[in-house]
């Protein structure tokens, strides 16, 4: 009874995207993310103060098996000279844990 779902549902499929080369925008983020389907947004984090890029953003996909081939084909892919790193996002939670363990961390 986990959610796997059927990939119609109308919720949004947020992508964490991890080390961005800074001269990356959020143009460049959507064009890449475009090849393997149907992006609903797609945004650059950007330091308040200098308005420089902090090297992540963030994708939305509306089609589950899309943002799924978006995960398995760029996760680890070469953009900019650098290898991505492409996961589902996760919810702001208290602790910055990867979910599991229960091992310090302090």
């Amino acid at each position: 009874m986990a959610g796997s779902g059927s990939g119609k549902g109308a919720e949004m499929k947020k992508l964490y995207v991890g080390n961005l080369p800074y001269s990356t925008n959020d143009q460049d983020l959507r064009s890449l993310f475009e090849t393997k389907g149907q992006v609903s947004a797609a945004q650059v984090a950007v330091d308040r103060e200098t308005g420089r890029s902090r090297g992540f953003g963030f994708v939305e996909m509306p089609n589950d098996g899309e943002a799924t081939v978006a995960i398995e084909t760029l996760n680890g892919a070469d953009f900019g000279g650098r290898p991505l790193v492409v996961n589902e996002a996760r919810p702001k939670t208290e602790g910055v844990g990867r979910g599991g363990g229960g091992r310090g961390g302090w």
